[in-house]
């Protein structure tokens, strides 16, 4: 608890210990003492209850079976009126059933008997953070912002989106997949002029491409087989608001000079129709893809391109924005259990460390998957390392393609570091240096053909010294 600082115990209310052994209640009011941290004891469920009448604590630790009511049945009271308080349940390891029916009602943990002092102090001080954290965003009222995102990347984007707000300029939005691009567009929808008429959106390369036309601009009754009835396309749905065209990189040609003219007249026709409609229409276009390059390469037109680069707006990946990865973390889970009807899961600030080192190629969307999957995976109510997707654990997670952005070897190694004592690990400094000296070692003896006097000059050690460390770190000299 220590480590939390003054400023926690200052803002602390009592931990409430309830257990009719008296020498549990004994162990931890002096442990907690030892801390600074005040406490009340109960010696049962019934007290305790009563208590919470009149008071509230900042965390409850409770043992599973006592005397009349039991801890389950504290846990159950509690949760009803007081969700976001944290109730640590102490049971014996023989009592595991009991402990998964704790963590389905709602616990924060649960404390094996017999219990190691400091690692109860240490769960203590998890959930006085956890209940702290609580505190904090209840005394703000609750309002989800359109787009999270406190990276320096992103505030350059939310000023961008700032500026715009009174435009009705055509944005081109480049991003990878599942960056956020659609949040963007309907971000500019709902700040611009427009935002009260409609938005419309269409990812253009997940239409078939005989489909994708009739979709853009509809069509007349019978203007090709199957066409009994006219039809409103995609540009007559958002008249007057604002039409968002996912992955124009991929649209093709023909309907790229469609496009061309409804941006360059403003106006089109519907597929077998011979009058024209105007589009008051604004287009707000995204793609992952370099359109410099496809229009290089003949693939997209050159003034199409020009006519949807009025103003452009670079979305950052997840990896050049990974101090937003805890705040993204906690609202996606807190959004999951919402749309499950769970309790939301807390995470660790271990796990939290260990998924800010990955190089997410889903972006924003992978991440969000993977919440998803913890609220309906993970065991535990608080997530540890050990709790995420093992594909996520694999190290193989870690950007590490040489030439990347990320791959400079340097910051793999901080990363590969960080991912190490996140998960638990320690005494890693002499395990990373075996492995630094093996790669070196292994490199120059291939340079040189396996000529351990030349290696060594190359890697500016001495003979004896080389010699020794082949040995040493067992390397095949094969």
């Amino acid at each position: 608890m220590s480590r939390s600082g003054g400023a926690l115990k200052e803002a602390m209310k009592p931990i409430w210990v309830v257990d009719d052994d008296k020498s549990i209640r004994w162990v931890l009011e002096k442990a907690l003492a030892r801390e600074n941290i005040t406490c009340r004891l109960f010696v049962s469920a019934q007290e305790a209850l009563a208590a919470l009448k009149t008071d509230v604590p900042q965390v409850l630790v409770s043992d599973i079976r006592m005397p009349g009511a039991s801890g389950l049945e504290l846990l159950s009271t509690i949760k009803e009126k007081h969700p976001a308080l944290p109730v640590i349940i102490m049971t014996a390891y023989s009592d595991l059933e009991s402990a998964v029916a704790a963590f389905q009602g709602g616990a924060f943990e649960y404390l094996p008997k017999p219990f190691d002092v400091d690692n109860a102090i240490e769960l203590i001080r998890r959930a006085v953070e956890e209940s702290m954290r609580e505190t904090e965003a209840l005394s703000v009222p609750e309002a989800t912002p359109e787009i999270l995102g406190a990276a320096p990347a992103m505030q350059e984007v939310f000023r961008a989106i700032g500026r715009l707000a009174q435009s009705h300029a055509t944005v081109l939005i480049n991003g990878e997949s599942g960056s956020g691009k659609e949040l963007v567009a309907r971000a500019l929808h709902r700040h611009s002029p427009r935002a009260a008429k409609a938005f419309v959106a269409i990812n253009t390369a997940a239409i078939p491409k005989d489909l994708l036309e009739s979709e853009l601009f509809g069509h007349e009754r019978g203007a090709f087989t199957g066409a009994q009835t006219m039809r409103r396309g995609r540009f007559e749905q958002a008249e007057g608001g604002t039409l968002f065209l996912d992955e124009i990189g991929d649209m093709p040609s023909e309907l790229q000079t469609r496009l061309l003219r409804v941006l360059s007249d403003g106006q089109f026709y519907r597929v077998g129709g011979h009058q024209p409609i105007k589009a008051n229409v604004r287009v707000i276009a995204a793609t992952h893809q370099n359109l410099e390059k496809r229009v290089t390469e003949g693939l997209f037109r050159e003034d199409l391109f020009h006519r949807l680069n009025v103003i452009r707006l670079r979305l950052p990946p997840l990896s050049d924005r990974r101090e937003d990865i805890p705040l993204l973390t906690r609202h996606f889970l807190t959004h999951s259990a919402h749309e499950l009807n769970v309790e939301a899961k807390r995470i660790s600030e271990s796990a939290l460390k260990f998924l800010a080192t990955l190089s997410w190629p889903g972006n924003v969307r992978q991440l969000e998957n993977v919440c998803h999957w913890l609220t309906v995976m993970a065991p535990a109510q608080t997530i540890e390392v050990a709790d995420l997707p093992p594909d996520l654990r694999d190290t193989r997670s870690v950007a590490d393609t040489p030439g990347s952005a990320t791959g400079d070897w340097i910051e793999l190694l901080e990363r590969e570091a960080t991912r190490r004592l996140a998960a638990g690990e320690s005494g890693i400094g002499d395990d990373l240096t075996r492995a630094f000296e093996t790669a070196l070692i292994k490199v120059a003896l291939k340079q040189t053909g396996g000529r351990r006097i030349e290696a060594s000059t190359l890697l500016g050690m001495g003979r004896n010294t080389i010699t020794r460390k082949i040995a040493e770190l067992k390397i095949d000299e094969a």
